[in-house]
């Protein structure tokens, strides 16, 4: 990987942030778009505008080609058998709640459980509360480590025959430690449930391949994965998906219309009502040739690399407290921390002013903050295009606002 010229790809990162040179630490909150995805977009409006699937002129043609191209590029990217198993949608929280509101509202009855962990995002929590509100499920919660990860032996505890649907995030936003998902996955098929995993934060950095995972469901966005946002992904086993019913209804998804009754197309277009997300879709498509030309088995080497690095810096900065496995090998590239005695956001306001992006609050992770007795914390992600330098830049503006906390007090 030639990190300077993948840096020179991101016409973003080529400016200036309150007078400092941009270093941009947030990539887990949305990822830069390389300029392949900008100018795919814009060629789609400037060359190809029009409606898919419906038009039999040329420009419509056109659109619809590169539309479904971009669907076969996510097929690939996932290894999944077919592109009836790939649905867009608006993004990983539009997934999850594709499949709560229809797999899980026809599939739950009052006594059986939901399991999830303490750690999920509010987009893989706050779906199953109402689901279960609405069938009389249970939602359960799988035990946490103290470093955050997750005991096999906890799974097993917690999974039950009564047990219909386990959803777990791959990668977590907050902790970054990366979940065995394909082994949650057998324990759930044993017991007679479904997996669904979050993949927000591990199709960007990772080799994702569905089959192997054997998960029933996985969900991403195109956003933290070099794409545009408002385009999202919901995989979903074909026969699983054949017997659910769409939560969205009007033009695209309908074969026949009747006066009381209406029937739907066939997979993957029944899902996706109204005109789809088309340029969303394309940037989708440039963003994983991007990725995929790169490599993500090299992405996520040097994210490995470059973590540990980060976690080693970090240490040394007295009075902070890193969350999550320090382990490099069991966690992604992010790393949440707190300092002593200030609060996140004045940590994030100081680097900013020294042009250093990074993340403050609970993000989307409440009942996370609580398991970790605080109320927030700030959060530093990596992705392709950062370096040693920015984590060197980050440990230097952290010193500075220790030293700035403590003349104010």
């Amino acid at each position: 990987m030639d990190i300077k010229d993948i840096r020179r790809q991101f016409p973003i990162l080529n400016q200036e942030v309150n007078g400092n040179p941009l270093v941009y630490l947030d990539s887990s909150a949305t990822s830069q778009k390389p300029v392949q995805v900008i100018e795919a977009i814009e060629k789609y409006y400037r060359e190809i505008n029009s409606n898919v699937h419906r038009g039999v002129h040329t420009l419509g043609t056109k659109a619809t080609d590169a539309y479904e191209g971009a669907r076969e590029k996510v097929r690939k990217f996932i290894n999944a058998k077919s592109i009836q198993e790939v649905i867009f949608t608006r993004g990983t929280t539009t997934s999850i709640n594709t499949v709560a509101s229809s797999y899980g509202a026809a599939n739950l009855n009052p006594g059986d459980e939901i399991a999830i962990t303490h750690m999920e995002h509010h987009s893989n929590i706050i779906p199953w509360q109402q689901v279960a509100k609405k069938t009389g499920a249970v939602l359960k919660y799988i035990p946490l480590q103290e470093d955050g990860t997750i005991s096999l032996d906890d799974v097993r505890a917690t999974v039950t025959p009564n047990t219909k649907i386990v959803s777990v995030m791959q990668v977590s936003n907050v902790l970054g430690s990366i979940n065995p998902v394909k082994e949650i996955a057998k324990i759930a098929h044993e017991n007679g449930a479904i997996m669904v995993v979050d993949g927000a934060q591990s199709a960007p950095h990772m080799r994702i391949d569905v089959q192997d995972l054997d998960c029933d469901f996985l969900a991403f966005s195109g956003h933290k994965m070099c794409g545009p946002t408002g385009i999202g992904v919901l995989y979903g086993k074909k026969h699983l998906l054949e017997k659910m019913e769409p939560i969205e209804f009007g033009g695209e998804m309908i074969d026949f219309v009747q006066l009381y009754e209406s029937t739907w197309k066939e997979l993957p277009w029944k899902f996706e009502g109204g005109t789809p997300i088309i340029a969303g879709a394309i940037g989708l498509g440039a963003a994983i040739d991007f990725l995929s030309e790169i490599g993500l088995e090299n992405i996520a080497e040097y994210e490995h690399k470059l973590t540990g690095y980060a976690l080693d810096k970090l240490s040394s900065v007295e009075g902070l407290a890193i969350y999550g496995p320090l382990v490099p090998e069991k966690r992604a590239g992010l790393v949440t921390f707190n300092i002593n005695d200030v609060h996140p956001h004045d940590v994030a306001t100081v680097l900013d002013a020294e042009g250093i992006a990074v993340r403050a609050g609970h993000h989307c992770a409440q009942p996370l903050m609580r398991w970790l007795n605080v109320s927030a914390t700030a959060r530093a992600s990596f992705y392709l295009y950062n370096t040693e330098e920015d984590i060197d830049k980050l440990v230097e503006g952290l010193v500075k606002t220790k030293e700035y906390f403590s003349d104010v007090f």
